[in-house]
Parts: C-alpha cells; structure tokens; sequence
C-alpha cells in the first residue's frame, strides 16, 4: 500500500506463468551470422547440422546466458533476435487506468477480465437493496468486493455511493430495468424476496447470471476498479514497456505494475534489455 496525492492505494501482484528462455534467441542470431561454432553453448553448436530433438531442445530452452546475445543487443542494438523469447505474466489488482496505458504497447497479447461478463454481482446488490436495504446496504454489500485499487474506506464509500446513484438514475429512466440486469430465471426472487435484500442478493447470486450484464452498465464504474490480466510480451517490446514505464514519467500505478513485473522477470532476460 503506497499514499500518493494524499489518496492510498493498493499496488498489484504479479506472477512469470512462462518464459520462452533465451536459447531460440541465440540460435536465431547464429542463423543469421552462420556462427554455430563459435558459441559458448555446447547445446547451440551441436545444432549447426542437427535438427535437435526434444532432449536437446529442452538444453538449449535452459541456456542462461549468450555473449552473442549480449553483443547483440548492447554494442551492434540488433534487437529483432529478441523477438524470438518470450514472457508471459498473470497481472492482479492493477487498475482500469492502467489498462488503457498497457493498450498503448502495440506489441503484446492481452487478455483482462471482462466487464461485459464479471458484473452481476454489483447488479445483483442494486437490485437487492430495493427490497429495502437501499443505498446502505448497496454500499456496505460493495465494500465486501475488494474491488478497487484506492484503500480509503471512506473515498470508496463515495465512489460507491456515486455507482449507486447512476445506477438508480438509470433505472428510473428505462421501462424494464430488471429485464436489463437480472436472467429470466431468476425474476421470480425478486417478487419472493420483496422485503428482505440480504436474502434477494443471495438468491440472484446463486442463480443464473444475465449474460453480458456489463454492456448495459460499463458506464458505472471508474478507474479505480481493479483489472486482472495475463499479458505476453517478446523481450524486444519488454524492453521498449521496462523502458518507458519505469521512468519517473511514468502514470504511477503503471511504474508500479512495470517494477513488479522486472521483480520476477529472470536475470538472464533484464540482462539483455536493462542496462547495468
């Protein structure tokens, strides 16, 4: 947890799922050059006239360390043969903000929880504060969720108020507003539980959620939100992401993400892209 302008947020977690390893890399550079001979790594020179096996690929995925590489990349800038390695990282807790930042890397592949299909359970609390609880209980329900990168109980209890308001606004302006946020089969609860809004928000959890509830309400909901995501990046644009985003320049909750990120990114890779 880190206070920034007076506001405390949470930081986000990062775990490496996967790493591609750096041999292919080598091996692409000394296709290029026709220098199999000359590396460092037995594995890389048996190749030269073998087409390797699923043993020897193994090796050649567990190389650590390439001076061809390291050539390549920090004397001669030849940065397409780290195109060839790549990283993949499960990202929680960031924020929406950041991911319209992380959307700027072109060069990536990136897949985030969905508001379209990941909403129901705040619908859901709407509509069971109707049945009495009202925008108290809409509120204390909410807090439950973890749902925000911002760790001010009493800012949340704002942003949360505000989510309620737009959403009672909204329903006072469409004719069927529960066909809108709540599936067929579970229209019934909310005649069966008309006075009792902890009973009604159970019941609609445990029934069928309305598909894609989100697209009636993405507008509800803020930067403040927290985002999952698994992104995959070659080394060349880590190192363009590491490079931009761990500047001072950089939104802060974006610099935080990047430097969780080159926390668990192994050596023999931030090696070749972030200067000693």
């Amino acid at each position: 947890m880190e206070e920034i302008y007076g506001i405390k947020y949470t930081k986000p977690q990062v775990v490496l799922m996967q790493d591609t390893g750096i041999g292919v890399a080598e091996s692409a550079a000394r296709t290029c050059y026709d220098s199999f001979e000359n590396s460092e790594n037995d594995i890389i020179k048996s190749i030269e006239h073998t087409l390797p096996d699923s043993s020897m690929l193994e090796e050649l995925n567990s190389i650590e360390d390439s001076s061809l590489l390291d050539d390549l990349a920090w004397t001669y800038f030849h940065h397409s043969i780290l195109e060839h390695a790549n990283l993949s990282f499960m990202i929680r807790g960031t924020s929406r903000g950041v991911l319209q930042e992380h959307a700027r890397h072109r060069i990536q592949a990136i897949s985030v929880r969905s508001t379209r299909y990941t909403m129901s359970s705040i619908i859901n609390a709407f509509v069971a504060s109707k049945a009495g609880g009202g925008k108290e209980f809409f509120i204390k329900k909410i807090e439950t969720f973890n749902m925000f990168v911002i760790s001010d109980e009493e800012y949340n209890k704002i942003e949360i108020g505000t989510i309620y308001d737009k959403l009672n606004y909204q329903s006072n302006k469409v004719d069927d507003f529960y066909a809108l946020s709540v599936a067929k089969s579970s229209l019934e609860f909310i005649e069966k539980f008309v006075d009792d809004s902890e009973a009604l928000f159970d019941a609609l959890e445990s029934g069928k959620k309305k598909r894609n509830v989100g697209d009636a309400f993405k507008h509800i909901i803020t930067d403040n939100v927290k985002v999952d995501m698994v992104v995959t990046f070659n080394l060349r644009s880590l190192k363009n992401y590491f490079t931009l985003r761990d500047s001072g320049a950089a939104f802060f909750q974006i610099r935080w993400l990047a430097q969780e990120m080159m926390r668990v990114t192994p050596s023999k890779y931030l090696d070749l892209i972030i200067k000693k």
